[in-house]
Formats: structure tokens, C-alpha cells, sequence
């Protein structure tokens, strides 16, 4: 039986980029971790050690700072897409390059009133991220979000599950739901013109209204409602993928001390958690090839 190398890839992984553009004393601050990853003609590589069609990782690194030189990293998708075909048409062995990104967010700090002109504060948790993927046969463009934290204190139930012998947890018609959203969704053409600040902003907003506004018999129904309705408010996105923790809150029984509980004081455990993942997708989405595939996958 032969053995063969199979499909491989490298790259340089969280590559930390801050960029400021100086517009006299008001600078502007995109805050970025980059990571790529290089296909192409590297089998030689893996088979004898030879380096000659081995563009080094930290060259790719380099790149990414000269890149954000020469072009300001916003809309980190249009960043990207460039920096990812610069790989595919410059770097002769190379025939697919992947380029993610996360941008952490900040927002401009108040002095006496008003907005400081280059004093920022971090946001939150919340990240924005992109990853983009450009092949011999196709281009592929997938925004999204991660660490969302998203709670609401009623309009949540979980009733009339299945029990078995093992099953303690008890039904409720109200309860605290809670949870930090991954999101990411598939554009159908990359090269479209999108608005990509305001379409990720816009699916943030849907994301957000359907969580906050449907009254919610599982977090299963509540994934699938705002999906829905990110593809329904956009027709250029072929799919959305959703990925939400069950960040449990549980109301503290305190009856041993005479005190009523009625929904007022809970704790909040974070391990263990439900994990709950759902897609979205238009029955006519062409295959979406390499696009999801994390920076460390192989196809």
C-alpha cells in the first residue's frame, strides 16, 4: 500500500497590525490580527526539504505590514482581497491564498464633552473577522463576528423536552437567555461593490432585532429566525452559519433564608454550557469550496 503527502498548506498565523492614519491632529485607528496561509507547488518542501518554491512565513508577515502601508486596512474584506491576490498572481508556486482577519474594535474617548481627536477606547469582547479565499477557480468572501455577548431577561422559555431517567432540568416559561454569538456569512459574488463596513453593520443590526424580539421557545428557534432573516434582508448572501453558547443563568433558591426569588437574582454559570449551531442557506448556493475552512484546515 503507497503512502502519499496529502493536501498541505502553510502560512504565518495572528500577525498583530495597528494602523493609524494621521489626518492632521484627528488620527483614525484600525486595530487588526492577520493571519495567511499559501497552496500551491509545495510538495518538494515536504518530500526532500527543498525550500525553493517556499515563500518564508515571515515574508508573509511583512507583507501584511507593507500592505497596510500602502492601503489602509478598511474594509478589512477589500484589504484582504488584495493582499490575497497579490500572493496568487506575485509568488509564482503559489495557487490559492487564504488571508482572515479579525479587526477589534475602539471608539473614540470624550474629554470635556467632546470626541478627542487620538485618545480611543476598546469597545468590548466583540470582534469583527473576514476571511478570504482566493483559488484558481474561485473567490470567496466570508464576513462575520464573534463574542457578541447578547442577553435578554424574559421572552425565553424551554418547556415540553424530552425526559428520560437521567433528566433533572425543569421546565420554565420565563427564564434569562444569554449568549456569545459567532456568526459568519457567505457573499455570492465577491466582487460586487459591496458596502462591506454597512453590510456588516446591517447584519449585526438583524442579528441583534430578531434576538431581541422573538419570543423564544428554544435558542434553536432563535438561531434559525435571525438567519432567516439576515438572507431575507440580503439577497447577495448565499449563507450564514451561527454558532451560540447557552451562557446558563439559574434563579437562586432562597427559601432557606424566607426570602422570595421571583425571578429577580440568578447565577450565572459559565461551564458547563449548551452548544447550539445553526445554518441558514439559499437552495440555489453554489458549493462553497474552500470558504469556511479555518486558517489551520486542509481541503
Amino acid at each position: 500500500m503507497a503512502i502519499v503527502l496529502g493536501p498541505h498548506q502553510y502560512g504565518k498565523a495572528e500577525t498583530r497590525l495597528v494602523r493609524v492614519v494621521r489626518n492632521g491632529e484627528r488620527h483614525e485607528l484600525v486595530d487588526l490580527n492577520v493571519s495567511t496561509a499559501l497552496r500551491g507547488d509545495f510538495d518538494a518542501a515536504h518530500l526532500e526539504g527543498d525550500q525553493r518554491n517556499v515563500l518564508p512565513t515571515d515574508t508573509q508577515k511583512n507583507t501584511a505590514y507593507v500592505w497596510a502601508r500602502r492601503t489602509v486596512p478598511d474594509p478589512i474584506e477589500s484589504w484582504a482581497l488584495s493582499l490575497a491576490r497579490h500572493f496568487v498572481d506575485d509568488v509564482e508556486p503559489v495557487s490559492a491564498a487564504r488571508v482572515e482577519v479579525e479587526r477589534f474594535g475602539w471608539q473614540r474617548a470624550e474629554v470635556a464633552g467632546e470626541p478627542h481627536a487620538h485618545t480611543f477606547l476598546r469597545t468590548g469582547p466583540e470582534v469583527r473577522t473576514a476571511a478570504i479565499t482566493v483559488g484558481p477557480d474561485a473567490v470567496h468572501v466570508v464576513q462575520g463576528l464573534k463574542d457578541l455577548v447578547l442577553l435578554k431577561t424574559t421572552g425565553s422559555a424551554f418547556r415540553d423536552f424530552l425526559v428520560d431517567d437521567l433528566t433533572t432540568l425543569q421546565p420554565t416559561d420565563d427564564r434569562i437567555m444569554a449568549t456569545s454569538l459567532t456568526a459568519r456569512w457567505r457573499w455570492t459574488d465577491p466582487d460586487a461593490g459591496t458596502d462591506w463596513n454597512g453590510a456588516a453593520s446591517s447584519v449585526r443590526t438583524t442579528l441583534v432585532e430578531h434576538f431581541a424580539t422573538l419570543h423564544s421557545l428554544a435558542l434553536q428557534q432563535t438561531l434559525w429566525h435571525m438567519g432567516r432573516a439576515v438572507l431575507e434582508r440580503h439577497p447577495g448572501i448565499a449563507e450564514i452559519r451561527l454558532s451560540a453558547p447557552n451562557k446558563h443563568h439559574f434563579v437562586v433558591d432562597l427559601t432557606p433564608f424566607d426570602e422570595p426569588n421571583p425571578n429577580e437574582v440568578f447565577h450565572a454559570d459559565d461551564r458547563p454550557y449548551g452548544l447550539i449551531q445553526a445554518s441558514a442557506v439559499r437552495d440555489d448556493a453554489a458549493d462553497a469550496g474552500d470558504a469556511w475552512l479555518p486558517f489551520t484546515g486542509l481541503a
